[in-house]
């Protein structure tokens, strides 16, 4: 009798610090680090749908101490869900939804992650450009329709600015919204798909370039917030809400060839949480999230170790 073996990923929280608690409501994150530095953005408020959204930016040499980068504003216009895009000529982008009577999707363009000048319209009205990724020589971007018929559209841009339909349907059934993308280096694209409708289970899409044709497997889970990053290894990794009774923020590994989302570990976390932001540094995961499982709403930082093991069949 022989025996077979295949590899698990294992995971455990190692640090969690609060970092962001000023707001009331302080929630929907990302993170990334620039130039050596970290950067967390996120918007504070009055509450979760107040029209009184400001993009709160933090930086941090450490990951410990942090303090105020910026914070933008715009008179009159509740700013939401702030997403960092690593551009190619060494600057960072910030996408954020405007949310008036419509929603508008804006940029921000910054060399130094402190000074974000004006913002830029991009992409179409009431298509809300939700997360973004850089792929050899152009931005691809997933948003989707906040009003009248629901779908999801991938855009393409070759600035980062003027965002073009590439996929003007690429999923439309049971409200599809939030989105996380990542390219594997042999140009293979994935894609995790929120949904809220009535069949609400999260979809994973797969695409070889040039990305006009989509599989896609139904995971069979709801989430919320997702984000999704490909790891040094090539293994798949997703940060979401994971709605299953019990409301928590976790670690997920994805499993593309079995259709899967396993959950890996959960971060300290409740009620009226998720929006990770995911960085691999340091051979382990930090993950910026939110959550009010302590007093109120506030922003956090873990530290997530994540390992393989050999699993005897």
């Amino acid at each position: 009798m022989t025996s077979s073996s295949t590899r698990r990923s294992t995971a455990e929280v190692v640090a969690v610090h609060r970092i962001g608690d000023s707001a009331p409501h302080s929630a929907f994150t990302d993170l990334v680090r620039h130039a050596g530095t970290w950067f967390c953005a996120f918007r504070e408020a009055d509450s979760h749908l107040s029209d009184d959204g400001v993009i709160r930016v933090l930086t941090s040499t450490d990951g410990r101490v942090w303090r105020s980068a910026a914070a933008i504003r715009a008179a009159g216009v509740d700013l939401r869900d702030p997403r960092f895009v690593a551009r190619p000529d060494g600057r960072l982008q910030l996408l954020a939804a405007a949310r008036t009577e419509t929603f508008t999707t804006l940029s921000w363009i910054s060399g130094d992650g402190h000074d974000w000048g004006d913002p830029t319209p991009v992409g179409e009205p009431d298509v809300w450009v939700w997360q973004a990724a850089w792929h050899d020589d152009a931005m691809y971007g997933v948003g989707y329709a906040t009003r009248g018929p629901r779908f999801a559209r991938l855009y393409r841009s070759v600035d980062g600015l003027d965002l073009r339909p590439w996929v003007p349907t690429l999923f439309e059934a049971g409200y599809p919204n939030e989105s996380g993308l990542a390219f594997a280096p042999d140009g293979t694209a994935h894609c995790l798909l929120r949904r809220d409708g009535d069949n609400a289970t999260a979809q994973l899409g797969r695409a070889h370039p040039p990305y006009r044709e989509w599989t896609w497997t139904d995971l069979g889970v709801r989430v919320g917030g997702p984000a999704l990053r490909r790891l040094p290894d090539g293994r798949l990794v997703a940060g979401v809400r994971l709605l299953d009774g019990h409301v928590r923020t976790a670690i997920c590994a994805v499993d593309p060839e079995r259709g899967a989302l396993t959950e890996l570990v959960a971060l300290p976390s409740g009620g009226d949480t998720s929006y990770p932001g995911l960085v691999w540094h340091d051979d382990r995961l930090w993950v910026s999230y939110y959550s009010s499982h302590e007093e109120r709403t506030c922003v956090y930082l873990a530290v997530v170790s994540l390992a393989e093991e050999a699993v005897v069949g």
